[in-house]
């Protein structure tokens, strides 16, 4: 142990470990980062022996680079493997209160022979939580530190258990480093995201630098005595390795290590690497490249059926290759290469026949059950080593352990492989149900949030099919597209895909045609033919329970409940709650995701806000636990929860769930997360919005949400800069987009007019009479779009919640502001007055408090212009206290309030009056007498003596020179 004193003391510090416990609950989670070989797993190494020394427990979990061959939470069945060994009636009995712990058994990790690819009853939370409570209660019995080493391995399912560890307090003295190579995090990599929200929770980092030149020296001379027994190296030599070392410890011991064996020092790492296997008899080297196929570590069992040597040489290669410090022993009967690098320098230096040979002896090894192997482990050894139909089969079977496990995205890659697979000439026999597969392999891409990618993989499967191909085949695969493009939400094609299959699986089984069924069900529901939906439910749900399907059933009663969704009342909510425990009873978690979600949304309409935020956090939760963060109704749910927040005015803390999400896994879902920071960038005028939701116009077509979201915060930055004309474009062409994908009256069509016309009331102030007249008739078509939206909902049957009702308020009082404004038709100051008091109720009863301060910003300036100050005044203030607090300063525009300070005085030297401002506002505007009369509802005699008294006060001989002075001087707003 060389040069890492201090790091050791202060890591030792940090998790408590010269304690009975940690000292400290908020730094009991620690990430070591730090290039390959720089000494991580040394210093972790020196770590134990000191926390073991003082009495604590240690138990160390690998990830294992598989290359494409993933294996969920390996090196917590390695944790496991060791517990059961040192504490094994603990392990016991917290499985025995949580029996799919079991799973991650070592023993049980293997592959499953009678997997059929169905939906599994493994309830990651269940696992989760008993991998908490096992570690809990071997920390009351000692304090327990757990080491998860080379994460920049680990799988997906890996990394969602160690933040449920690192979110959670796992109770008992205990601490839980995990190791990550710090230049393995390219910008894609999984990890980098994931060591960022980390680092949001109760985690500490802690980053190995390299070593300086004098402790590399000090290095090798530590090493000198264990690799050779001649003389010490020179100066000239030691100066070399500490050159091209560069501070790497594991540089350095390769570096020593080859110059016992060769002339020089090479250039390149890896033939430095493998100059060590130079000094290996045949057996040793033989050995050790067989061990290089299998990956970072082999069973001894493995390598000796592979391998082919005769049990008393395979001793003396390994015990030479372990000497040589090439090799080392590990846990059980496995060995494992020193460094992981060594083992990529070894297997890159075998020749291809060498490489396929040794992986088709592994495929055999394993295939033929003699060494217990993963179905993961074999699929790779199959395909690398040419055994395609046993690679295949594995593959198949790989993937379903994988969504037994929850996880969905090793699950689709080893689907994809055997997708692959089926496609090669001399698998075309195979006893393969294409069909099947495909659609096992388009769930599981859309369970890790890539529901384009399945769709696509439907649609060429679909277009791929021969004439005469089945008419079952061809049902279920456009049953299941018909789904994935209704989780899309992308136009009505799901209605005639669904009702297509149904008519195909009519001569299947009554299983699949019942399946079909609850899918067309749910695609009517989502557009609103009830009365068709709620007919084809009852039908299958009649069919499923006679035949005994209670997930089925309950994917159709929570249908069946969602069917009156627009009708807000207390039996809607009763109906959802009622299939939420049934979804869970029965284990139907997607079941149970759909209704959870469906009483959110419900929640949300009814503007029940608090009690929408803890469904959909429950929803979101629920989905994590199941392996699908970035599918349908578990993303959603996260959605829906921002867009809850910014409706509150929580603004900053819906910005900061967004940061703690991890990298999303497409680009249309990280656009989905760009959208909903740019509903905070927007309304806040930060520098870059614009461009933003420029560049987020891509996504319009693909995922409408995005266009219907952009397009409000597009609207808003038209309001900023009064421009009418953008307003008026944006309207325009997210109503053509969304109008043509969803329905032409589109709900959100109400906001969007609304929203426009407040943009063309505000231009209007800056516009001569000629301008405001071009817009006349489009003003009076939004009013009419949102109105006939109000109009066709109603007629549909959906009662209007409070924000629909808010916005139709709104859409009025925005159409009667414009007129006021254009003076054209304007209205009566009671009716202007009434209608923006009624907007602003409301929006009080809806609770959205951006939009609430901007209905009250409106309400002031009729307040003003009709010499209500008093009432103007406080109603100034409470929009002046929320765009402080939202920090929205274009709230404050017109207000005569200034970020930072209060209302603003006129300037002394011309002793305005609040009227003779307003109307030197007007007269800057280029208004007539008239005009201001009629907008400031005052006689235009009246007006005529105001604007003589301005020109006084500022000793102006012309409206003109007013506007020039007041400009100047900043006497206007």
């Amino acid at each position: 142990m060389v040069g890492r004193v201090a790091e050791l003391e202060d890591l030792e510090s940090r998790l408590g470990l010269a304690m009975s416990g940690p000292a400290d609950p908020e730094t009991r989670a620690l990430l070591l980062g730090g290039d390959a070989g720089v000494g991580k797993t040394r210093l972790l190494t020196e770590l134990r022996d000191r926390a073991v020394a003082r009495g604590w427990h240690v138990v160390a979990g690998h990830c294992v680079d598989l290359s494409d061959a993933a294996l969920p939470y390996l090196p917590f069945s390695e944790v496991l493997g060791r517990l059961a060994a040192s504490h094994p009636e603990v392990v016991e009995a917290t499985a025995a209160d949580h029996p799919l712990l079991r799973r991650l058994e070592p023993g049980r990790r293997v592959r499953y022979a009678d997997g059929d690819g169905g939906e599994s009853r493994l309830e990651r939370a269940d696992l989760f939580e008993g991998v908490r409570v096992l570690l809990a209660r071997v920390a009351e019995v000692a304090p327990l530190l757990v080491v998860v080493e080379d994460a920049h391995w680990a799988d997906q399912s890996t990394r969602d258990l160690l933040t449920y560890l690192f979110s959670r307090d796992v109770g008992g003295p205990h601490a839980l480093v995990v190791s990550y190579r710090a230049d393995d995090l390219h910008r894609r990599h999984p990890l980098r995201r994931q060591v960022a929200e980390w680092s949001r929770l109760r985690v500490d980092r802690f980053q190995l630098d390299p070593l300086d030149a004098g402790e590399v020296r000090d290095l090798v001379r530590a090493l000198r005595p264990a690799q050779l027994t001649g003389a010490d190296l020179s100066e000239a030599q030691v100066a070399d390795i500490v050159a091209r070392a560069e501070g790497n410890a594991f540089f350095v011991e390769e570096l020593v290590g080859a110059a016992a064996t060769c002339d020089g020092v090479p250039g390149e790492l890896a033939d430095v690497l493998m100059v060590r296997l130079d000094g290996l008899d045949d057996d040793a080297q033989q050995a050790v490249r067989t061990a290089a196929v299998a990956g970072r570590r082999v069973t001894h069992g493995l390598l000796a059926t592979v391998s082919g040597l005769a049990p008393e040489r395979l001793d003396r290669a390994l015990r030479e290759a372990v000497e040589r410090h090439v090799l080392e022993p590990g846990g059980g009967d496995s060995y494992s290469f020193r460094h992981a690098l060594l083992a990529e320098a070894v297997y890159d230096d075998l020749l291809p026949g060498e490489r396929i040979r040794l992986h088709a002896a592994y495929a055999r090894c394993l295939a033929s059950g003699d060494v217990v192997g993963t179905a993961a482990e074999l699929a790779r050894h199959a395909r690398l080593g040419q055994d395609l139909p046993t690679a295949l089969a594995a593959s198949i079977e790989a993937g379903d352990e994988a969504m037994r496990v929850g996880g969905p995205d090793e699950a689709a890659l080893h689907y994809q492989q055997a997708l692959e697979l089926v496609d090669h000439p001399s698998l075309r026999d195979a006893d393969v149900d294409r069909a099947d597969l495909t659609i096992r392999a388009a769930r599981a891409l859309t369970g890790a949030g890539h529901t384009e990618r399945g769709n696509a993989l439907l649609r060429a499967t679909i277009a791929a099919l021969p004439a005469d191909a089945s008419a079952v085949d061809r049902g279920l695969l456009l049953s299941e597209l018909a789904m994935g493009l209704f989780l899309a939400d992308l136009g009505d094609e799901d209605v005639a895909l669904a009702a297509e299959s149904v008519e195909l699986l009519a001569g299947g089984s009554e299983v699949q045609l019942a399946r079909a069924m609850s899918t067309q069900a749910r695609i009517l529901s989502g557009h609103r033919r009830e009365a068709e939906a709620r007919e084809v439910a009852t039908t299958a749900l009649a069919m499923a329970q006679r035949l005994d399907m209670p997930r089925l059933s309950t994917d159709l009663l929570t249908t069946i409940a969602g069917l009156r969704v627009y009708q807000l009342g207390d039996d809607v909510r009763d109906a959802f709650s009622e299939a939420v425990v049934h979804a869970r009873t029965t284990g139907a978690v997607n079941a149970e995701l759909r209704a959870l979600y469906g009483l959110a949304r419900l929640h949300q309409d009814r503007a029940e806000f608090d009690e929408a935020i803890a469904v959909f956090d429950t929803a979101r939760a629920r989905g994590i636990q199941a392996g699908t963060r970035w599918a349908p109704y578990a993303f959603d749910a996260l959605v829906m929860t921002v867009q809850v927040l910014l409706a509150q005015g929580r603004w900053d803390e819906a910005l900061a769930r967004l940061d703690a999400e991890e990298r999303a896994p497409s680009a249309l879902l990280d656009g989905v997360l760009r959208m909903l920071r740019l509903l905070v960038a927007a309304p806040r005028g930060e520098e870059g919005a614009q461009a933003e939701g420029a560049a987020l116009h891509r996504f319009w077509q693909e995922e409408n949400v995005v266009g219907l979201h952009v397009a409000g915060a597009e609207l808003e930055l038209a309001e900023q800069r009064a421009d009418a004309a953008a307003a008026l474009a944006t309207y325009d062409e997210v109503v053509d987009v969304i109008g043509t994908t969803w329905r032409e009256l589109f709900q959100a069509r109400l906001r969007l007019a609304a929203l426009a016309l407040g943009v063309l009331g505000t231009a209007a102030r800056q516009q001569s009479a000629v301008e405001r007249a071009v817009h006349g008739e489009r003003a009076a078509r939004l009013l009419d779009d949102g109105l006939r939206v109000c109009a066709n909902d109603r007629a549909q049957g959906v009662v209007l919640g409070p924000e629909s009702l808010a916005w139709e308020k709104r859409l009025v009082a925005e159409h009667l502001r414009w007129r006021w404004i254009a003076q054209s038709e304007p209205p009566s100051a009671a009716e202007l007055r009434e209608a923006w008091e009624e907007a602003v109720a409301a929006f009080e009863a809806y609770g959205a408090v951006h939009e609430l301060a901007r209905a009250r910003a409106r309400l002031v300036e009729v307040l003003l212009a009709q010499g209500e100050t008093a009432a103007a005044g406080a109603l100034r203030d409470q929009v002046a206290a929320t765009a402080r607090e939202l920090r929205t300063p274009a709230l404050l525009n017109g207000l005569g309030v200034a970020p930072g300070r209060g209302p603003r005085e006129a300037r002394p030297a011309s002793a305005l009056t609040a009227r003779e401002r307003e109307i030197l506002a007007l007269v800057a505007q280029g208004r007539s007498n008239g005009e201001i009369g009629s907008q400031l509802f005052i006689a235009t005699k009246t007006v005529s003596v105001h604007v003589s008294n301005i020109l006084g006060k500022l000793g102006a001989t012309s409206r003109t020179e007013a506007a020039a002075v007041a400009r100047r001087e900043g006497l206007l707003d």
